[in-house]
Formats: structure tokens, sequence, C-alpha cells
């Protein structure tokens, strides 16, 4: 699907977060990718890569702002992400666009500093409740001056797509202008199913796979022990990160770029998104939507979005389910694939603009 273009179109993806550069590894760098690339603009961001090294393609221009070099103590943290928003404010200004996609980041105002500046339409992605996400997994100094910013941006913008039914309803309960749900998208890699599994050597093993920056909260621990209940199965796990598991049918792939990790997902006969109980509710999973796009049938617990987003591509059981259940409705996939379903990017953006 192509998107139309006016002659004068001048649109730019924006995202004031130091976490999150434009060729990192994470899921939100390739959320930022896949907009980027759909809208053929260019990125505003603070920096292109950092210490955790290059990763995936990008076809249009990055303009990297740079971080602001003070203050670096702790208590005052806030007051640099501050300034480094306001470096990608400037450099965003300069390019004069006609539209702003931004993705939300906690003390950046620059999308709607651009939009009064330069009168482009502005669009506020927003990904997560910032400072609950922030308070709850990381630290935060000034929980008050966080939350005013927070609301004081969001009020402001006149138009915010949100990537899950909790964040509209979050949305909507702080008195935002217009809202629209607008589910995460993937890349419409094609895997290669058999040359991967013929590569990987698994032969005709029921192959269980799971992917993700691994989490305390996905689940992943889960693995070993179907693996147990499951005596000729192995897994694959694509991901890194601070939850690590061991089984000697398990193999890490590690981190991989977006088509070999097509293919890895191709060649897995199910895949997990076993979220634990304590998951945030505001998350829309990159994993079920990359699961879908290869047919590879799913078997997740109804944390967040998964029960929309698996639909009839697999089986969706509470969020206490054990693991004999688990293993259950692993094997009752056993043999099948599922209908493929993608949702690409284009598609995010169309409806997003629309």
């Amino acid at each position: 699907m192509s998107l139309p273009r006016q002659p004068t179109a001048r649109p730019i993806v924006l995202s004031a977060s130091p976490g999150v550069p434009a060729l990192g590894p994470s899921g939100a760098s390739a959320h930022l990718r896949g907009v980027a690339t759909a809208l053929g603009a260019p990125v505003v961001c603070p920096r292109a890569v950092d210490s955790r090294g290059l990763s995936g393609h990008l076809g249009t221009p990055v303009y990297a702002s740079g971080l602001a070099g003070w203050p670096t103590w702790a208590p005052r943290q806030a007051m640099r992400e501050v300034r480094t928003a306001r470096r990608c404010a400037d450099l965003a200004i300069s390019l004069a666009p006609t539209l702003i996609w931004e993705r939300h980041s906690l003390y950046s105002d620059a999308g709607w500093r651009a939009h009064a500046a330069t009168g482009a339409r502005w669009i506020l992605e927003v990904n997560a409740p910032l400072v609950e996400e922030r308070r709850r997994f990381e630290s935060l100094a000034d929980e008050g001056f966080a939350r005013d910013w927070e609301r004081e941006v969001l009020l402001a913008a006149p138009e915010i797509v949100c990537v899950s039914g909790w964040l509209e309803t979050w949305l909507r309960s702080l008195g935002c202008k217009v809202v629209r749900h607008l589910p995460n998208g993937v890349q419409a890699h094609v895997g290669d199913r058999e040359g991967t599994r013929l590569r990987l050597g698994l032969d005709s093993a029921f192959t269980l796979g799971f992917v993700g920056s691994l989490k305390p909260w996905h689940g992943v621990e889960r693995l070993p022990v179907l693996l147990d209940a499951l005596p000729d199965a192995v897994a694959l796990v694509a991901g890194t990160g601070p939850v690590h598991v061991e089984h000697p049918r398990l193999r890490h792939l590690g981190h991989l770029d977006e088509p070999a990790l097509a293919d890895a997902i191709a060649a897995m006969d199910v895949a997990f998104a076993p979220y634990r109980a304590d998951a945030p509710p505001w998350f829309c999973p990159l994993k079920v939507l990359a699961y879908r796009a290869q047919g590879t049938p799913i078997v997740a617990t109804d944390l967040g979005d998964c029960r929309t987003l698996v639909g009839d591509g697999g089986t969706v059981l509470p969020a206490g389910a054990s693991d004999a259940e688990l293993a259950e409705a692993a094997v009752s996939w056993r043999g099948r694939r599922a209908e493929v379903s993608v949702r690409s990017w284009e598609r995010v953006v169309e409806e997003g603009l629309s």
C-alpha cells in the first residue's frame, strides 16, 4: 500500500527520548523506523545510535540533535531531558515541516514547540503513561513535576494516537481533545520457514518460540517448564534482556534484525506471549503482531490487547493460567498454521492521518 503524497508535504518523525535512538535495537526504535519509513519522513531525535550498537535499517535521513551536557546529577536529570527536548524542537523547526508525528516522551514539549512555530499538523503518539512507567520501572526524582509536565503536554496536543485500549481510556479520562486507538504495526518480511528450520537443524522437532526483550513480566521463564512437560519439543528465544533462562533443548538466537527475526518466527511451530499478571496493562505487544505476520500460532495470556491482536491466530488463556494449560494449548496447535495477518506500518500511518 502506498500513501498519497502532497507535493509540498514535509513530514518529520520526532522523538526526544534519549533512550530511543533511531537505529537502536529496541521495539521502540523499531516502531520509530516503521512510522518514518511509512511516512517517507526523516527522524529527528537526540541520537541515531547508543551504546547498544547499530540495529535495523532506515531509508530516510536521521537528524540527531545531541544530548544536553548538563545537569548530569541524578536529582536534576529531568532538566537534562528538558534541555535535550529543546534541542530536538529547534532542529525540528529548522526543517520547516508541515506534519509532525511525535513519539511522546517524558519532559518533552518538542512537538508542541515545533507545532507552534511552524503551524504544522502535530500528531502525538502515546505508547505508555510515562510517569507511571518510569515510577514503576526506573526512578523519578520529582513525581509532581513530572505529572504536571505530562498532563500539560497531553492536554495541549490537538491529536493523539495511542497504541492500546487501556491508553485510550486513560487519555480520555484526562480530558485530552482528540484520541484514537491505533495499534502497532510490523515490517512485512516473509519468513523462510523451511530454510530456517533446515539451517537450525530442527528437523521435525516440535518448536516452541519466544521473541522479546526478556523483561521479568514477559513470562519467558516458563519455557523451560514447558520443555520439561513436552519431551519432544525444542525452543527458540530471539532477543536479549535482564531475564536469562536455560534448558538443554532451548537455543538463544540473540538479537536479530527484522528479516532474520521473520525467519526465526516462521520456523516456530507455536510462539508464546505468556505475560504475567503483573505486566503493565497499557502495552501493545509487538511480538504478537510479528507472530501473526508469519502465520505462527500463538499461545498468550489475556493481558493488554493480546486477546484482540491474537484473534483467531492462536489461544488466549487467563493471566493466571498454569504451565499445564499453556502446554495443552501449544499441543492443540501442533501440525497447524494460523492465517497470516500483517498489520503494516503503512496501514498504521494511513489510519493515523485519516
